[in-house]
């Protein structure tokens, strides 16, 4: 991550004849238990799609892709927290003793899920809903360029996201209302957050609507459609683009620029509006999924610098390079010989290489193995300037692949260095299979089936940059390096991080910070520090995750032995798709006791 009416498809009358079984009985049968629980993961996911279209869309429901939910209004925030408190009801009236494995794993993520939304229901960030990284003036252009989520097949798919436009000027009036009260009580964004969004809205006000990006699915309209559907469809979509995008673009650029720029903060952590620390505490756990406190995670973050910059110094000193790791990393950001390409088309050749020589050593590390297709594309160029590289996942029915997007906006200034574990991450094994695998998993109740929890998927992502070796890569010693470079970066993340947010640390401060030990350019550790100040607490997870990860392998290893298969522990790992970690952690103890009882 990532709405003009909100859809409540059940009331509370439905709540009582759904759930009403537990006080007839004080037990209930093992079977019976399951049904329940089953029928309430069922009926919470299927009601979760009508408050959330632009999820069903994105797994390839299209029932809603008319829809668009305002979903940072007062009003449905509060419908939200109804329709929370109403399954959270239904979890607790189940009895969980002698479910099943699968089971009592869906019921201990559903309480804790509901537990955790409502939590998060009594902040106020939804009054700061526009940054350079999310919000709908970005995912809006993705759906409606025809290279997203949203589907344009049949006409029915043009005329469903024509609605969706509509509903976009209302989502956006929304934004404004909110920023508006946010100004009045102090809860602003930073001033250099909204001064990177401010070009990105420039992008899409247009003069003539060929130039939009919304025009793109015109441009590829089926040959099927008949001259009247294709002259109706321009006609409707060129009036859509010039009436309804444009001037709510417009109007966006115009109150930020000159009511919300002058009185945004100069501070860059969110503990300086109200509620900010406490807020800060929630994020932690919320991307986390663990009790570890914003102190605990600063000092974890300081270990792992040290440990990792030891590596990294071996590593400098087996190059031969002669110098300190400050003119070592300006070696690796001006040398000619690492930036090769003279076109975008040579870099996504670069990651296709990657995938071709790491390919044949999979089948060593993974038995589990997603049917879901995988491509390698360039960044659409509407966003590939402010963009990093990313992977969205396929449909959940086959007929979109996994994409891995990777931004080119100047080929000649792109580093090979970085390409193999970059492709691991975001790619495979990484991203691809582990989102694939989840939603392949039809077994999975949906709200597991589609879920995501950062830790996990994010941690999982950087575990497997550790697998380069393992699948013959990270023969060069720069490629090496660049992961240690990598998972330096995550580990710096958990110091500025919680520095920025809740010990007063400066923009400038995470930077310089930053530089001193992170192989990155000046220009895109400042981008991931503006990114740090835009959505607090997400990029700690990815480390925190991946130590997790690395904990439960090691003590695996240590208890099992010759038992020990790296293929049956990744399995296991990715089976049971996305997990916040301490229930993650129970799961993988007790298939360790599984294997050491199996003989």
């Amino acid at each position: 991550m990532k709405n003009n009416k909100s859809y409540i498809c059940l009331g509370f009358a439905l709540m009582f004849s759904l759930f009403a079984c537990t006080n007839s009985t004080k037990k209930m049968s093992n079977n019976d238990a399951g049904k329940m629980l089953n029928n309430v993961l069922d009926r919470y996911y299927e009601e979760r799609l009508s408050y959330f279209p632009l999820e069903a869309t994105g797994i390839g429901d299209n029932r809603f892709n008319d829809k668009l939910t305002i979903d940072i209004s007062e009003n449905f925030r509060e419908q939200l927290r109804m329709f929370y408190t109403k399954y959270q009801s239904a979890i607790d009236s189940i009895q969980p003793e002698g479910l099943n494995q699968q089971d009592l794993l869906s019921y201990e993520i559903f309480k804790r899920e509901m537990r955790m939304q409502i939590e998060g229901l009594q902040f106020n960030d939804y009054l700061m809903p526009i940054n350079q990284f999310w919000g709908m003036h970005l995912t809006f252009p993705l759906l409606g360029s025809g290279s997203g989520n949203q589907p344009f097949k049949t006409v029915k798919d043009y005329d469903n996201f024509l609605k969706r436009i509509t509903a976009f000027t209302a989502y956006e009036d929304t934004a404004i209302v909110n920023m508006q009260k946010g100004m009045k009580i102090g809860v602003v964004q930073p001033k250099v957050i909204i001064e990177r969004v401010l070009p990105q809205l420039t992008t899409i006000i247009v003069k003539d609507p060929k130039e939009s990006v919304f025009y793109g699915p015109i441009k590829n309209m089926p040959a099927s459609f008949t001259v009247e559907e294709r002259e109706r469809l321009t006609k409707a979509y060129e009036k859509a683009i010039m009436s309804e995008v444009v001037p709510a673009y417009q109007k966006l650029y115009d109150f930020l620029s000159k009511e919300y720029l002058p009185v945004c903060r100069t501070s860059s952590g969110i503990s300086d509006v109200p509620m900010g620390k406490e807020l800060y505490a929630y994020l932690c756990r919320s991307w986390n999924t663990t009790e570890m406190t914003p102190d605990q995670i600063f000092e974890t973050g300081k270990q792992e610098v040290d440990r990792i910059l030891k590596e990294m110094e071996r590593i400098k000193d087996e190059t031969g390079f002669k110098g300190d790791m400050k003119a070592f990393f300006n070696f690796i950001h001006t040398n000619k010989q690492f930036f090769p390409y003279k076109n975008a088309d040579e870099v996504i050749a670069a990651y296709q290489d990657v995938h071709k020589r790491m390919e044949p050593q999979l089948k060593q590390l993974f038995s589990l193995v997603p049917k879901t297709k995988f491509e390698i594309r360039r960044t659409e160029a509407f966003r590939e300037a402010s963009s990093s590289a990313e992977y969205q996942q396929g449909s959940a029915d086959g007929s979109r692949p996994g994409i891995f997007y990777v931004p080119v906006p100047d080929a000649s200034k792109y580093s090979s260095v970085g390409t193999e574990d970059l492709f691991l991450h975001e790619a495979i094994p990484g991203h691809h299979y582990q989102m694939s695998l989840q939603q392949e998993d039809t077994l999975l109740p949906k709200f597991r089936r589609f879920g995501w929890y950062g830790a996990y998927g994010e941690g999982w992502a950087l575990y497997t940059e550790s697998l380069g070796k393992e699948l013959g890569l990270y023969k060069d010693p720069y490629q090496y390096f660049a992961s240690l470079s990598e998972e330096m970066h995550r580990a710096i993340r958990l110091v500025v991080d919680v520095g920025m947010h809740t010990k007063g640390w400066s923009r400038e401060q995470a930077i310089e910070y930053s530089l001193d030990k992170d192989a990155e350019s000046v220009g895109d550790i400042t981008v991931e520090i503006e990114r740090y100040m835009a959505i607090p607490g997400q990029a700690t997870a990815y480390k925190i995750g991946q130590l997790k990860i690395f904990e439960l392998r090691h003590k695996a290893e240590k208890a099992l032995g010759d038992k020990f298969s790296i293929r049956a522990f990744h399995d296991e790992v990715l089976k049971d798709g996305c997990l916040p970690l301490d229930i993650f952690e129970k799961k993988m103890d007790e298939w360790v006791e599984k294997v050491k009882d199996a003989g």
